[in-house]
């Protein structure tokens, strides 16, 4: 096992915990420390949504199609507590104490998805109000999963020492979380802070670009849009919450940044090799020219999107997400998956039927 159990009784934070990484991570806390208690902070409550259509979860998580995080036949291992952290967090049903961890995953993310100032209110008022609750509480511990969407969209290589230049709202706010956690971090000695930038996340109940790939592979509806060599950065999510616990527990260091993602990165073109290969699909893959993509995809905007197609998603598509994971490999973090495991371990959650 990665980690040695030393009883500590104390308490596991998550902000944002009923989502995707959020359920990974409570489930790998439960497993090494079964006798700590891990609240899930969060606006959304899990139990509500088995009940709801698909037009009453989009109202309630702007998320049309949600599917649980939770492996069949588990329960989820955290306490869920109700919390927007865009408000001051108060009034918990537990006692924080010096020696707990908070993780925040709070987010709006998806993107495009959001009015821009959605991403503001909730990724810049939530950053200050989990720092603030950290403060009251003196809290010395936190990580901040970030984005790789502070690097801006460009084909060259991005390290962590690369100067951030946002291009969208989302990034925007996520640069200014950062350096919101850097000022918390810096207030006084004795805190840790470490933030990651994962690339694309996948894995069960990813609900994302993964997902919609193998989907769009199966039913023939993915070609390649453009181009095929398109470097996707990503990261399996049982990977990358075992890397932040390890960074919890293991590293000595008061202030790290983490690019998190596969060294090196994938394009497109090996991700869905592999895809098919673990998951058993034999349908060819087309290229589809610039020059008929890109009208098809301003014809789909205007009957609405059907299967997400829109010329903005499309061009997010053709660029690189070029992000070096050379840090994370050679931290001493001992991985457990590489690409082709971790494909194989999410088609063997989904009792090797299909990928979501």
């Amino acid at each position: 096992m990665l980690f040695t159990y030393i009883s500590r009784y104390m308490n596991y934070i998550i902000t944002g915990g009923t989502g995707f990484i959020g359920t990974h991570l409570a489930n790998l806390l439960h497993e090494v420390h079964p006798n700590d208690k891990i609240w899930s902070l969060d606006i959304v409550d899990p139990s509500k949504l088995g009940g709801m259509n698909d037009k009453e979860r989009q109202e309630y998580t702007t998320i049309k199609h949600w599917k649980t995080p939770v492996v069949e036949g588990e329960s989820r291992k955290a306490t869920f507590v109700q919390c927007d952290v865009r408000k001051p967090i108060e009034d918990l049903p537990f006692t924080p104490t010096s020696e707990d961890v908070i993780f925040n995953f709070a987010a709006v993310h998806r993107t495009p998805g959001h009015p821009d100032h959605a991403y503001f209110e909730t990724n810049i008022r939530g950053a200050e109000n989990v720092c603030a609750f950290a403060e009251k509480h003196g809290i010395k511990n936190i990580v901040f999963t970030s984005s790789i969407a502070p690097y801006g969209a460009a084909e060259e290589l991005k390290e962590e020492t690369t100067l951030p230049t946002p291009n969208t709202p989302y990034g925007i706010s996520k640069l200014v979380a950062e350096k919101i956690h850097q000022i918390w971090q810096q207030g006084s000695d004795g805190r840790k802070l470490t933030i990651v930038r994962p690339g694309v996340v996948f894995g069960k109940g990813e609900n994302g670009n993964f997902t919609r790939l193998y989907w769009g592979i199966r039913k023939h509806t993915f070609a390649y849009p453009g181009r095929k060599d398109t470097i996707k950065a990503c990261v399996y999510v049982k990977e990358l919450v075992r890397f932040i616990l390890w960074n919890v527990e293991k590293r000595e260091s008061p202030f790290e940044i983490y690019n998190c993602t596969f060294e090196p990165a994938y394009t497109i073109e090996q991700i869905v090799h592999v895809m098919k290969e673990k998951t058993g699909l034999h349908q060819s893959v087309p290229y589809v020219p610039n020059a008929v993509i890109m009208p098809a995809a301003v014809g789909a905007q205007l009957v609405g999107s059907p299967m997400g197609i829109c010329p903005a998603r499309v061009k997010k598509l053709q660029i690189s997400t070029n992000i070096s994971g050379k840090k994370m490999k050679e931290s001493g973090y001992p991985f457990k998956w590489t690409f082709e495991a971790a494909i194989e371990d999410w088609f063997e959650d989904n009792k090797r039927k299909c990928l979501e």
